[in-house]
């Protein structure tokens, strides 16, 4: 079955609406379209997709539009606006935008983007894969969020997210490292156990209440790592 990635069109000028939906259309995206943030806060939780592209006509509100929809979506977040100052484009970052995109836009640069974005999410959409439970730990895929035992959230980056997801779909599988980097950053790589160890530190902060004799994640030294519940080879 071909399964189809998930996008949605926010713009309030029609015209542009039409044309960035025409290119992710052709990006190989399903495209929904909107005229306003509002309109699809609540539709976002129950109904995730994989990439959103907002083009806002001004940027006086953005910052607020874009924090609502990180409240309700962890999904890639393009934004495309007119020229603005280095102060304000990183201001839109800090307010959870992916990506600033400047008007005018080409085409062919958009395509290119968005497949970079859908490329480093995975090849499998986010808004198909069901949350998993572990032991009293859920991942969410459709907020990258994952739920602790004691009802503490936590949001996951992308690459953190990547990683659980990996680990625990294979449970008590040990992943080698080499396959953790071509699976969590998309491409073949050897010597990379450093930036694998960086990243399962991290994780590790997020969802063990004791990252000094791990819980759920176990490393098998020169190996890889394992999710487990047992506490056995918790380096």
């Amino acid at each position: 079955m071909l399964i189809t990635m998930q996008a949605i069109v926010i713009a309030n000028n029609q015209e542009e609406r039409e044309f960035l939906s025409y290119v992710l259309r052709h990006s190989g995206l399903s495209v929904a379209r909107t005229a306003a943030v509002k309109l699809v806060l609540n539709s976002l939780h129950a109904h995730p997709v994989d990439l959103i592209l907002f083009a806002p006509d001004n940027v006086a509100a953005l910052v607020a539009e874009a924090q609502a929809i990180r409240e309700f979506s962890q999904a890639p977040l393009l934004v495309l606006v007119d020229p603005v100052t280095e102060d304000i484009h990183c201001t839109i970052l800090d307010a959870g935008v992916d990506l600033v995109l400047v008007r005018p836009l080409s085409p062919r640069i958009l395509s290119r983007y968005v497949k970079v974005f859908l490329h480093r999410a995975g090849s499998v959409p986010l808004s198909i894969l069901a949350p998993i439970e572990i032991e009293g730990l859920s991942l969410d895929p459709s907020t990258r969020t994952v739920t602790l035992p004691n009802g503490h959230h936590q949001h996951l980056t992308p690459l953190e997210f990547r990683l659980l997801y990996i680990l625990m779909t294979n449970p008590e599988q040990v992943i080698p490292a080499e396959v953790i980097v071509e699976r969590v950053w998309g491409y073949n790589a050897e010597g990379n156990r450093e930036l694998v160890r960086g990243l399962v530190r991290r994780l590790r902060r997020k969802i063990e209440s004791d990252t000094a004799s791990s819980h759920y994640i176990h490393t098998h030294p020169g190996i890889g790592y394992r999710f487990s519940v047992s506490n056995q080879l918790s380096l």
